[in-house]
């Protein structure tokens, strides 16, 4: 997975989408540097968690479950049915960690039309390599 590994982060442009309709979240550390980021997305009722991404010397700290706890809170108090991604089914740190967080793994037939659409772009941009799940979690 060099690929992903090396894909190039979102643009600034990217970020001031989620940013302009109040869906992105950064972590700081003490010197105010941003350390972990969080970017979601109506879709379907529930807000799909875009993408959520920690600096390799802050992991398994906590801040991405931080991330994902105040997105749901966001999501609560908005109305929203659920949180929703799609994220590599096999690699330790995404399917098994997010189940630790409460999403649980939907199956082809319970993908809502912005989730199937979801997955038909993430397939065009070549993700359909590796084995991929849509999770969600009720709020």
């Amino acid at each position: 997975m060099t690929e992903i590994a090396e894909d190039e982060p979102p643009t600034l442009a990217e970020l001031a989408v989620h940013q302009r309709a109040g869906l992105a979240w950064v972590a700081a550390d003490d010197r105010d540097r941003p350390v972990a980021y969080l970017v979601a997305a109506p879709v379907d009722g529930g807000l799909h968690i875009e993408q959520v991404s920690v600096h390799p010397s802050r992991a398994r700290r906590g801040l991405g479950r931080s991330l994902i706890e105040h997105l749901a809170g966001h999501a609560a108090a908005g109305g929203y049915a659920a949180l929703t991604l799609t994220t590599f089914a096999d690699v330790p740190w995404n399917a098994p960690y997010y189940a630790r967080c409460g999403f649980t793994a939907l199956a082809e037939e319970e993908l809502t039309p912005g989730l199937r659409a979801i997955v038909r772009r993430e397939r065009a941009a070549g993700l359909g390599r590796w084995p991929r799940v849509c999770m969600r979690r009720s709020m």
